[in-house]
């Protein structure tokens, strides 16, 4: 639910490309992206769409070599994240911007304690003694559902799920203004993860977070976003409200999405996968890169496309989005062929 229309998040045409020595990988090509004060986008997308790095470059932390951000802008809460220096840089993170890490095991140093390395963060952005900064640390262990006594251990005393709480933890204690969670929940069971949901929408209401979440998980989408943002080879294929995306979904790509999932309202129903493979990153189409994969394509599918608006919030890259039968077909769940 929309707090205010102040933009805390706004991506404009980036370019992301990893230029190694015999090829180069084209990771992200050209996305443009804005969140207000509020309101949670979720990013989706197969493996390799291109979303964690986006997420690393709003942070401005793409590694350099090989990454490049070959152009775009991105402004988090009116800064211009990638013309800051690294003073800079260390300022809002954290703080104005904050993220949740999707591999627990990297993000954690081995070598402090989870408590230290929460009040670390604390201490730094706050400016509150190392004992008041260790007491909030301990507050914030409990709020994730880890018992404060524990919080003198190291990382490799938690099992995966506990770890990526710790994680959690650190990003949500300076109350970032915006948070961005890459598949916060995949080492976590069904319950932990409920948890962990209601936490984070717990923060975005009484803060007016705005919250990037990437996930692969239709259901989490469905609990948590305001808009959603589907990302196939590197670009935005469909953007809408929860609504637009979940209830007309006009993007061939995204109606496969749905399609590989199964429902509870049909139990025998089959599941229907989307064919072949995504595109090599270093050797795109020209046109359309669902285009090898989708059962609608047709000849002007392999030129290139733009994205079309077709209401006021749901916008489409696909050629063939102002044919009526394409989209009644569509519209149907798809009469393929």
């Amino acid at each position: 639910m929309e707090v205010d229309n102040e933009v805390l998040l706004d991506i404009k045409d980036l370019v992301i490309h990893y230029e190694l020595m015999d090829e180069t990988v084209e990771a992200v090509n050209g996305i443009s992206l804005t969140v207000r004060k509020g309101q949670t986008l979720g990013l989706v997308g197969e493996t390799g769409a291109g979303k964690t790095s986006t997420a690393l470059a709003i942070l401005n932390l793409i590694q350099k070599p090989p990454g490049v951000i070959k152009s775009g802008e991105i402004t988090v809460c009116g800064n211009d994240v990638l013309s800051m220096t690294p003073k800079q840089l260390e300022r809002i993170r954290g703080k104005d911007v904050s993220m949740i890490f999707q591999d627990p095991m990297t993000a954690l140093n081995p070598v402090m304690t989870v408590g230290q390395q929460i009040a670390e963060s604390i201490m730094f952005h706050e400016g509150l003694s190392r004992a008041a900064s260790l007491d909030k640390a301990l507050d914030m262990l409990e709020l994730v559902g880890i018992p404060s006594a524990r919080a003198h251990q190291f990382p490799h005393q938690f099992s995966g799920g506990m770890k990526q709480r710790v994680v959690i933890a650190i990003a949500i204690a300076c109350n970032p203004k915006v948070l961005i969670a890459d598949e916060p929940t995949t080492a976590l069971d069904v319950t932990i993860q409920a948890q962990v949901l209601d936490i984070i929408q717990d923060l975005k209401e009484k803060l007016g977070t705005a919250l990037v979440m990437i996930t692969h998980d239709l259901g989490v989408v469905a609990k948590t976003c305001d808009y959603v943002a589907v990302m196939y080879a590197g670009r935005i294929v469909e953007h809408g409200t929860l609504e637009d995306i979940f209830n007309e979904p006009l993007h061939p790509y995204t109606e496969g999405l749905f399609n590989s999932i199964p429902t509870i309202t049909d139990r025998k129903a089959e599941l229907i996968p989307i064919p072949g493979l995504t595109p090599d990153p270093t050797k795109l189409p020209v046109g359309c890169a669902f285009e090898p994969r989708c059962s609608y394509s047709v000849d002007t599918c392999k030129e290139p496309c733009k994205m079309h608006s077709m209401n006021d919030t749901h916008t489409i890259l696909c050629s063939r989005y102002n044919e009526p039968d394409f989209r009644v077909r569509m519209r149907r769940g798809g009469t393929h062929g």
